[in-house]
C-alpha cells in the first residue's frame, strides 16, 4: 500500500478511536433513543470551564453548566486543574486546610528564617571550552570555523555525534566524496581522526582529499556560514560553586518527559530533542500531520481543542511548539541549553509509556510494552548526553550530565552543569498489571522476584526516581483516575488493561477535598444540579463495543483499590536501593497506606513531583523529610501554590521549592498573560546570578513569554521571571522571595536524596540529633571525605565553601555550633 494512502487510512482509524473515546453517546437502554453528541472543540471549551451544550439527533439541546473536570488546562489561562494545588482530586465547595492556622504561621515564619541564612559563594565558568588556534582533539572542531589547508576555504564543522561532522562551505554546501551537496546525508558525515597533530576525515565513500592532501592541520578562521541552529539568547557565564561539595544554587524541574518522542509507539509525538543533522531535521512535524496539511492530527486536536495546525516546524514555527500543542517536541537541545544558561541545575527525565493507548494508535515503530519503552528511552537519554557533549567539544564537556547519586549531582552542579536524574512514570511498571477474573478476583502478572530483578535492571540503567502508577490500576496500587470525558476514555483503557473499571465509591474526606478524581456520576437530586449531571451522564457509555462504564455515586469519589502487598514490597525495594519514591497518581487510599509505610520505615526519599497528590498528603510529605515540586502551569497559579506550600514547610528540614513541567507528557504548559498586563516580562532582563536573557530566537520565530506562554522548554527562565513579577505585584518583597526559594530548589532535592542514603537530618534544625561535643570530635578524623563526615554526624546546617556547619550538645544540653573545615579535595582538615 502506498505510504500516503496508509497514513490517511491510519488517520481515519485514529479519528475513530478518538471519537469513540471522546465524542461518546448517552447510555442506551434496550430501545435506543436519539443520543446527544459533542465535538472536540466543545469538549475543549468545557474542559476550560466554559460549559457544554449537547445536541441530539432531533435538535434538542442539553446544557451542562460550568466545568466538567478536564484533565489539564490548555495554556489559555483558564485551565482548572493546571493551577490547582492538587491535580489528583476534586474539591468540595467548602474545604479545610489540613493544618491549623497557628501551624501555618509557624511554618511561614520558619521559611523566612531559611531565606535569611547566608548564601553560598558562587563563581562563573565558561559555557563552552575556549577555542584554540589549532584544535587539540578531534572533538574540539565542534561548531568551529577552520581552514584545512593554508589559504584554503573556511569550513564550518557541525558535529553529528562525537568525532563526526558535517563540513559546510561558505555557500552552505556540504562536503561529500567528489564534491558538495545541498542536503545532509551519510555521504556528508565525516569521522575525524588525529595523529601527531594531523587530522584526517573519512566516511564510507573514502578519505576527504583537498588539493591532493588527505591529512590536515586545521587553523581557526573566519568567514564561515554557520549551520542552521536555534539560538540560546542568554549572555553571561553560567554560575558554579567555589568547591565541589558546597551548597548548590539553581532551579529544579522534577517532572519532565524528555524522551517522549519514543513513547506510544514512537509515532504520536512529533519532533525530537535532537537529530544528527540538527534543528531542520529534529523540529519537523509527524508525517501524517504533514500529508493532511495539519488536519490529520486527531490526537493533537483532541488534546489542544484546535481543529488543525500549520504542520511546518523549523524555521517558521507558526503553530508549534505552543503551550497547548501537546503532541509536539518541547525540549529540543538548544531550548534545554537555554534553561540551563538561565539558572536551571537539576532536571528529572521521567521515562514514560501507556501501552493501551500505544496499542490503539494505528501508527507505531516501537514496542508498546512499558518496560521495552523504558529501556529504549533510557538508552536515548545517554545518546542525547553524547550528542550534547559532541556540540560542546568532547566527552564530559556538555551541560547535560546524567547522575546516579546526590553526591555526584552536587559535584556536577557545582561544576556549573545540569544534573539529570532518570525516573519512571508508567502505568505497568515491571509488567505489574493484573487481570480481574470472574469468580477468582485480581490475578497479578508479576511477583516479588520479577519486581526485584527488573528493579535491579532499571537501577543499572541509572533510574533513581519512580512512581508506582500512572493512568491504570495495577498490581501495585489503585489509581487516582481522571475526570470528565478524559476519565471516560482512560477508564475504558483501564478496562482493556485489567478487565475492570475503576472502583470509585462515594467518600467524605475529613478535609473536604482529598478525594480521587470525580467521575461523571449519577444525579445529585438537588435544585440546579439535575440538568448538569444528567447531561454529564448522557455522555457516558461503553466505547469500542465494551460494556457500559459504571454509574458512579455522587461525588466526592475515592478509589476503593489501595496499596497491595506487591506495592508495599516495591516501596521497600526502592528504599533498599536508595531511590526516590513519588506517590503521585496513587489513589488516596493507596497513597495514605504508602505514607504510613514510609513513616514507619523512617525513609526520607520521598517526592511529589507534579501536583498529582492530594492536599492531605503534602504536609505529610514535608514531615517525612520529603520534597515537593508543584506542577508549573500558569505563572499566576504557581505563585498561589508557592504561597500555600510555605505554610506546610517542616522546620526540621532545608526549605526550597521547585516545579514539575510535565512537558512532552501531554501536560499543558503555562499560557500567556498578555502583553497589555501592567507588569509584563520586559526583555532583556537579568536572570539568576546576573545573566542577561533576551527573547529566544529559533529560525524565523522570536518568542515572547507575554504572548506565547511557555511554548517550549527554553522559556522557563522567562516563566521564572514572570513568577517574580506576579509575586511582587501582589505583595511587596515577594518577588525576591520566590526567586530565592526557587534557587534553593536544587539543594532541597539533593538534601532529600541524601537522607535516602541514611544521612541523618542536620543537628541544628533537629536538636534531638545533637551529639556531645566530645563525641563529634571523636567521630571526625582528619582525612575523612565530606560523605564520611555526614555519615558520622549527619547533614550540615550550612555548606559554605570549604566549611560545614553543625550543632553539638554542650554542658547542660546547650547548643554548640561547630565547623568542619575541608581542603580543596574535600578531605577533612580540622574541626573547631
Amino acid at each position: 500500500m502506498p505510504s500516503r494512502t496508509r497514513l490517511l487510512l491510519a488517520g481515519a482509524t485514529a479519528a475513530g478511536v478518538v471519537a469513540a473515546a471522546l465524542a461518546v453517546p448517552a447510555l442506551a437502554g434496550p430501545t435506543a433513543e436519539p443520543q446527544p453528541t459533542v465535538g472536540l472543540q466543545a469538549l475543549h471549551r468545557a474542559q476550560s470551564g466554559g460549559g457544554l451544550v449537547l445536541t441530539d439527533e432531533d435538535g434538542n439541546q442539553v446544557e451542562i453548566k460550568g466545568d466538567i473536570h478536564g484533565d489539564h488546562g490548555h495554556g489559555d489561562g483558564e485551565g482548572v486543574d493546571m493551577d490547582a494545588l492538587s491535580r489528583a482530586g476534586s474539591a468540595a465547595e467548602e474545604t479545610t486546610d489540613p493544618i491549623t492556622a497557628d501551624e501555618r504561621r509557624a511554618a511561614t515564619s520558619y521559611v523566612e528564617r531559611e531565606r535569611a541564612l547566608p548564601d553560598p559563594r558562587l563563581r562563573t565558568v565558561r559555557p563552552y571550552p575556549r577555542r584554540t588556534r589549532t584544535p587539540r582533539t578531534v572533538f574540539a572542531l565542534a561548531n568551529g570555523c577552520y581552514t584545512l589547508v593554508p589559504g584554503g576555504t573556511p569550513l564550518y564543522f557541525k558535529p553529528t555525534e562525537l568525532g563526526s561532522y558535517l563540513i559546510q562551505d561558505p555557500d552552505s554546501r556540504l562536503l561529500v566524496p567528489g564534491g558538495t551537496a545541498a542536503e545532509p546525508s551519510d555521504d556528508a558525515v565525516w569521522t575525524a581522526a588525529e595523529d601527531g597533530g594531523r587530522f584526517a576525515f573519512a566516511n564510507a565513500g573514502g578519505e576527504l582529499a583537498i588539493d591532493g592532501a588527505t591529512t590536515f592541520s586545521p587553523r581557526k578562521a573566519s568567514g564561515c556560514t554557520a549551520y542552521p541552529e536555534a539560538e540560546v539568547n542568554v549572555s553571561g557565564n553560567p554560575h558554579a560553586g567555589v568547591t565541589p561539595f558546597q551548597e548548590v544554587r539553581g532551579f529544579v524541574d522534577a517532572h519532565t518527559h524528555h524522551m517522549a518522542f519514543e513513547f506510544l509507539g514512537g509515532e504520536v509525538h512529533c519532533g525530537k530533542p535532537w537529530d544528527r543533522f540538527g534543528a531542520p531535521y529534529a523540529l519537523v512535524d509527524c508525517e501524517d500531520h504533514t500529508l493532511t496539511g495539519g488536519y490529520g492530527a486527531v490526537l493533537e486536536t483532541a488534546l489542544s481543542g484546535e481543529p488543525g495546525h500549520d504542520p511546518v516546524g523549523w524555521p517558521t514555527f507558526v503553530d508549534w511548539p505552543a503551550p497547548n500543542s501537546l503532541a509536539h517536541e518541547g525540549t529540543y537541545y538548544r531550548w534545554m541549553e537555554r534553561a540551563w544558561r538561565g539558572g536551571q541545575r537539576l532536571f528529572v527525565n521521567l521515562l514514560v509509556e501507556n501501552n493501551q493507548l500505544c496499542q490503539l494508535y494505528p501508527l507505531k515503530r516501537n514496542s508498546c510494552d512499558d518496560m521495552d519503552s523504558i529501556r529504549l528511552q533510557a538508552a536515548q537519554t545517554y545518546a542525547f548526553q553524547d550528542y550534547v557533549d559532541a556540540q560542546f567539544g568532547g566527552p564530559g564537556k556538555g551541560f547535560y550530565r546524567i547522575v546516579t547519586s546526590p553526591y555526584e549531582a552536587r559535584r556536577v552542579i557545582n561544576a556549573g552543569k545540569m544534573a539529570v536524574v532518570l525516573g519512571i512514570e508508567t502505568s505497568v511498571p515491571f509488567g505489574c498489571t493484573f487481570k480481574n477474573v470472574p469468580g477468582v478476583g485480581d490475578v497479578p502478572a508479576c511477583d516479588e522476584e520479577a519486581i526485584s530483578e527488573q528493579m535491579d535492571e532499571v537501577h543499572d540503567l541509572g533510574v533513581r526516581q519512580m512512581e508506582l502508577v500512572n493512568k491504570f490500576d495495577n498490581a501495585l496500587s489503585g489509581i487516582a483516575g481522571d475526570a470528565g470525558e478524559t476519565g471516560v476514555a482512560v477508564n475504558t483503557a483501564n478496562f482493556l488493561e485489567t478487565g475492570t473499571f475503576w472502583d470509585m465509591q462515594h467518600c467524605d474526606p475529613e478535609d473536604g477535598e482529598s478525594a480521587d478524581k470525580t467521575q461523571l456520576g449519577a444525579p445529585d437530586i438537588s435544585a440546579g444540579q439535575q440538568d448538569a449531571l444528567f447531561g454529564a451522564v448522557a455522555m457516558v457509555s461503553g466505547v469500542l463495543n465494551l460494556p457500559a462504564l459504571p454509574l458512579y455515586p455522587t461525588p466526592l469519589h475515592c478509589n476503593s483499590r489501595g496499596l497491595t502487598t506487591l506495592g508495599e514490597y516495591t516501596i521497600n525495594e526502592l528504599a533498599e536501593r536508595k531511590m526516590i519514591f513519588d506517590p503521585d497518581h496513587m489513589s488516596v487510599k493507596a497513597r495514605n497506606a504508602a505514607l504510613d509505610q514510609i513513616e514507619e520505615m523512617g525513609y526520607h526519599g520521598l517526592l511529589s513531583s507534579h501536583s498529582w497528590s492530594t492536599t492531605d498528603a503534602y504536609p505529610r510529605i514535608y514531615r517525612a523529610g520529603g520534597f515537593i515540586t508543584a506542577y508549573a502551569g500558569n505563572s499566576s497559579g504557581f505563585v498561589d501554590k508557592w504561597r500555600t506550600h510555605q505554610g506546610w514547610a517542616d522546620p526540621r528540614y532545608y526549605w526550597g521549592f521547585g516545579f514539575g513541567a510535565d512537558i512532552n507528557g501531554l501536560g499543558a504548559q503555562g499560557g500567556p498573560r498578555g502583553a497589555d498586563v501592567p507588569n509584563p516580562v520586559t526583555y532583556p532582563f537579568r536572570g539568576f546570578n546576573g545573566v542577561r536573557i533576551d527573547q529566544q530566537v529559533a529560525g524565523e520565530r522570536v518568542y515572547d513569554l507575554n504572548v506565547d506562554g511557555v511554548a517550549q522548554y527554553g522559556l522557563y527562565p522567562d516563566w521564572i521571571q514572570d513568577l517574580s513579577l506576579i509575586a511582587e505585584a501582589s505583595e511587596r518583597g515577594d518577588g525576591k522571595k520566590i526567586l530565592d526559594d526557587m534557587a534553593r530548589g536544587a539543594e532541597a532535592y539533593l538534601q532529600t536524596w541524601e537522607r535516602a542514603y541514611g544521612i541523618a537530618p542536620d543537628s541544628c534544625r533537629n536538636p534531638g540529633n545533637r551529639l556531645p561535643v566530645a563525641t563529634v570530635r571523636q567521630k571526625l578524623r582528619p582525612g575523612m571525605s565530606t560523605t564520611q563526615v555526614m555519615k558520622a554526624v549527619g547533614q550540615p546546617y550550612t555548606r559554605l565553601g570549604r566549611e560545614f556547619g553543625f550543632c553539638a550538645r554542650g554542658a547542660g544540653g546547650s547548643k554548640v555550633e561547630m565547623t568542619a573545615v575541608f581542603n580543596g579535595k574535600g578531605r577533612l582538615v580540622r574541626v573547631s
